[in-house]
């Protein structure tokens, strides 16, 4: 039994995990039952509902209690809605809820450990729907997200099963690192984050096939995070430190793509202490297009996180309201690379 159902199974509050566990059968019958799917042999179909009797279980939703709400509540949860990059998002979704009678409920999952803080959040049972940021789910959360009674659209992940909103980093990272390339410049570093997933290994993969389709050896000694963990290390604070072990190098590199714009800024800064000018003395390439980067004049790499809020909010209301695609829609986001004065040559 997973570690969460043990914590579960020892509240008085029953859980899937203990009618699963009661009825002897995978937590994903219990689902196919609660959903009244038919591919549940009957027998197999009386022990879950046994077992749901015997323990008093109650999922979260239930076809009365969204009868009964004349609002409805579209929650959003992500790994934190403090990063410029989840705001342009939650932007997004603010402007589409504008002229709807629909309350917004707001879930910080934590960076540590979104999972455990989702499925927290999903025993309260308070929404109609959910936009999901930011975490990929497993077999067993996949299924407790359909028990919801509501539609889910996930953001940042492709699963079967369910409306999706995704991008693919290596593409983006390629366009910055080729930009940088074709300003003729051939010392490039990259700043990461010390924290091994998919966005950090993406985004590193595209650095090293961009220099490497340009016949420039890749040079892991180039590749630098700082050690502030906040946000999971795309923080300014990270960039900076990044930044410092950069020019310490016996070598200097004479510019750099950031995984984050957030990075580039606490980077820029660290080259603005040492008295380099950018893009004088130095270039820079970042990733997200936050707002404050058009201000500034950072190149970025967007991934139009307004539009996404925006389509994967209105989305939502389609399946609320039985209209929409009749399959579900799996979306990939295409990068985009603004070019701004912080990586053009002089």
């Amino acid at each position: 039994m997973p570690n969460d159902a043990k914590e579960n199974s020892n509240q008085s509050k029953a859980t899937i995990y203990d009618v699963a566990d009661h009825a002897g059968v995978a937590i994903s019958t219990v689902s196919r039952v609660l959903n009244d799917s038919e591919d549940v042999a009957d027998q197999t179909r009386d022990k879950v509902v046994r077992a749901i009797q015997e323990l008093q279980f109650r999922p979260n939703r239930t076809a009365k209690s969204l009868a009964q709400r004349s609002t409805r509540t579209i929650a959003v949860a992500l790994p934190t809605f403090t990063t410029p990059f989840h705001n342009e998002l939650l932007k997004g979704v603010r402007d589409r809820l504008d002229d709807e009678d629909v309350d917004l409920l707001l879930c910080d999952l934590e960076w540590e450990a979104p999972k455990h803080s989702l499925r927290s959040f999903l025993e309260g049972g308070a929404m109609d729907g959910l936009l999901l940021v930011g975490v990929t789910p497993d077999e067993d959360l996949a299924d407790e997200l359909r028990m919801l009674g509501g539609p889910v659209v996930l953001v940042g992940a492709e699963l079967a099963g369910f409306d999706s909103f995704y991008w693919e980093d290596q593409p983006g990272a390629e366009l910055a690192v080729n930009h940088l390339i074709d300003q003729d410049y051939t010392r490039i570093g990259a700043i990461t984050t010390p924290h091994d997933n998919r966005v950090r290994n993406e985004r590193i993969a595209g650095y090293r096939q961009a220099l490497e389709d340009a016949g420039i050896e890749f040079n892991s000694d180039l590749v630098v995070h700082g050690h502030t963990s906040k946000h999971d290390g795309f923080s300014e604070e990270s960039g900076y430190e990044a930044m410092q072990d950069l020019l310490a190098l016996d070598d200097p590199v004479e510019a750099a793509f950031a995984s984050s714009d957030v990075q580039a800024i606490g980077a820029w800064q660290a080259l603005r202490e040492e008295g380099f000018e950018v893009p004088d003395d130095f270039a820079f390439v970042g990733y997200d297009d936050i707002k404050v980067s058009r201000f500034i004049g950072l190149s970025s790499v967007a991934q139009n996180m307004h539009n996404v809020g925006n389509e994967g909010t209105d989305l939502l209301l389609d399946r609320l309201e039985k209209r929409g695609p009749e399959t579900y829609t799996s979306r990939l986001v295409e990068p985009e690379l603004h070019i701004r004065k912080s990586s053009q040559r002089p």
